[in-house]
């Protein structure tokens, strides 16, 4: 709605720049899933990007008191961080705003609501997780330290 209020003619080139990059987008965030799916799939035994995944595997206890185990995928793009999967996302939000350029705060409005909403979400299954895998999370995050952003956070 915006754009139909405040039209913008990028250019073909630039036009085609930002819906490739936000197509990358889409592609990544649908591996990440992908990954961790065929991971659960075959139990771990399955090739991440021509090798063999890294995995930890943990145990933990139901509220019923059951011991059950979970394998935790620590390679492809679940190595690069525990919640990568919100970059892309992101980034995706991004470039479907991006084409209002800088104009105007309200065009953004979303990518900074989903940004806040992610990085607030990946600290508290972070947090989940912690409480559930114990001394297997620790180990998990020595493996994968990053939260969200490789390198950064």
């Amino acid at each position: 709605m915006y754009l139909v209020n405040h039209p913008v003619n990028l250019g073909a080139q630039l036009a085609i720049s930002i819906l490739l990059a936000g197509i990358l987008c889409i592609y990544i965030n649908y591996d990440c899933d992908r990954q961790r799916q065929e991971f659960r799939r075959t139990n771990g035994k399955c090739s991440i990007w021509g090798r063999p995944p890294s995995k930890i595997v943990a145990t933990y206890v139901t509220t019923k008191g059951e011991t059950k185990t979970n394998l935790l995928l620590s390679s492809g793009w679940w190595g690069l961080a525990r919640h990568f999967h919100y970059v892309p996302e992101i980034l995706a939000a991004f470039f479907w705003t991006v084409p209002a350029l800088f104009n105007h705060f309200l065009p953004y409005f979303y990518v900074i609501f989903l940004t806040i909403l992610l990085f607030d979400r990946a600290k508290r299954d972070d947090d989940r997780c912690s409480s559930k895998y114990g001394k297997y999370w620790k180990l998990y995050c020595t493996k994968v330290p990053y939260r969200v952003i490789p390198l950064i956070y």
